[in-house]
């Protein structure tokens, strides 16, 4: 059983999970950098306790002083949440080594599915479609030839990470030819592994994840599906549950894909199982695996009425699922924005300083805010600039969208730039409301349009 948790991360995630263990009845220590002892989560947990400089590199990032820190206060277990080292096999197994219950998958499990190859070859053996891809590309020579037999467009991804990194489109061979390299070294300074892999590039796709929780002993839940589609530069801007794209035929599948994926490998805890969707098709491919809670985890807890977190503090402490498949049911429709301290009319620029107002709306049914801000807060520059995210729920897509849309219209940010402008303008956007967009309508028209904007 868990007593005393240990929350190795900041932000909004570090307040959701101080919450959720304090709901449970836990004890809360929380890891903060110099640059967080006066957050938010650090006001709320049982106790914050300082781990280093405010560079993640020796905090956030620094796997030893973390798992020292956590013994040293007591804890029993450590939630990494996301980012950071969520995903870092060798955290989980550290944790692991030292007695200490790790939220999330057995590192082994970890190791099974972050690497990108390993990944695909699991999806081969359950037989679910993936899009025509390679194993590991050695040289932009090799890259050449390949893309020459599988056709283009392709795209160059990273074996060792997501978010972007690594990633890029190359519609010829002087495209690929020019990228690759790059493409290698980007990944390389992420994830520390500049290894590569190809895949044909779907034009017209939509990305769609399952969001699944496991027991450890192969039994797993899904908690249906989310749809992402709507990002730039492969970094999501608006999330949403369901994926009213897919017809009940489609999601079933795709449900009953994320399932079969991880049951074998006796998946525990929660993680999320990528798709994309080709719309001219009708077909979704197996994309990756994220070993952990996802940033948009949120939508799906407004249309399950699940807190996510707490259900893994409770698989971690208790060993098994508290519920069955049968209690989940999806109840209307739910929108997620990511809100940034970062200027979208200067190729969102990062804008750190101190926040005058922070004003939001959440008095109304339906509405959400998951944030660590607040008048007077101060966003450090060491970190990822997102700062919230706002959610609005309804019966349906259209009256989600459009509370939404009047809470951001209401909604004031001062002191530091932010997205909040773009935001409006994506939420009243006819191909939103229409739902007429793919992964990559943003660079193609959305910021085209909004920069033309006052």
């Amino acid at each position: 059983m868990i007593h005393r948790l240990f929350v190795a991360n900041r932000g909004e995630i570090a307040l959701r999970i101080v919450r959720a263990a304090k709901a449970l009845g836990m004890e809360s220590v929380l890891a903060v950098s110099a640059a967080d002892k006066d957050s938010l989560a650090a006001r709320e947990a049982s106790r914050a306790l300082l781990i280093g400089p405010p560079s993640a590199r020796h905090s956030y990032l620094n796997a030893p002083l973390l798992v020292h820190a956590a013994l040293a206060a007591g804890c029993d277990a450590v939630h990494p949440g996301y980012g950071f080292l969520s995903e870092r096999q060798s955290f989980a197994k550290l944790c692991e080594d030292n007695q200490l219950t790790f939220v999330g998958p057995r590192s082994e499990t970890i190791g099974a599915v972050g690497d990108k190859l390993a990944a695909r070859r699991l999806a081969s053996a359950a037989n679910i479609p993936m899009v025509t891809g390679t194993a590991k590309v050695d040289s932009v020579t090799e890259a050449l030839d390949i893309a020459a037999t599988i056709g283009y467009p392709v795209i160059t991804k990273a074996s060792a990470g997501g978010g972007g990194r690594g990633m890029r489109v190359a519609h010829n061979a002087d495209e690929l030819r020019a990228s690759f390299d790059r493409s290698s070294n980007e990944a390389l300074e992420a994830f520390g592994d500049g290894t590569l892999y190809l895949e044909r590039f779907v034009a017209r796709a939509r990305h769609v994840e399952v969001q699944v929780l496991g027991d450890g002993h192969g039994e797993i839940l899904h908690f249906g599906e989310r749809d992402c589609t709507l990002q730039r530069r492969y970094q999501k801007m608006m999330e949403e549950a369901p994926a009213v794209a897919l017809s009940d035929a489609v999601r079933a599948r795709l449900h009953l894909a994320a399932v079969d994926l991880l049951r074998p490998i006796d998946y525990r805890n929660a993680g999320t199982v990528e798709f994309l969707y080709d719309v001219e098709r009708e077909e979704f491919f197996f994309m990756e695996v994220n070993a952990r809670i996802q940033v948009e985890h949120p939508v799906t807890e407004m249309v399950t009425g699940f807190d996510l977190v707490q259900l893994q503090l409770r698989v971690a402490s208790e060993g098994r699922l508290p519920i069955s498949q049968g209690d989940i049911r999806i109840k209307g429709h739910a929108v997620e924005m990511r809100l940034l301290a970062e200027d979208p009319r200067k190729d969102f620029m990062p804008n750190p300083g101190r926040v005058s107002e922070w004003q939001f709306d959440t008095s109304q049914a339906g509405v959400r805010l998951d944030s660590a801000m607040f008048a007077g807060a101060v966003i450090p520059p060491y970190y990822d600039s997102m700062v919230g995210k706002l959610l609005a729920h309804a019966d349906e897509r259209g009256a989600a969208l459009s509370l939404i849309s009047n809470v951001l219209d209401d909604a004031r940010i001062t002191g530091v730039r932010s997205n909040l402008e773009l935001l409006r303008f994506v939420a009243k956007h006819a191909d939103v409301r229409s739902n007429d967009f793919d992964t990559r309508w943003a660079e193609r028209v959305l910021m085209p349009q909004f920069l033309l904007t006052n």
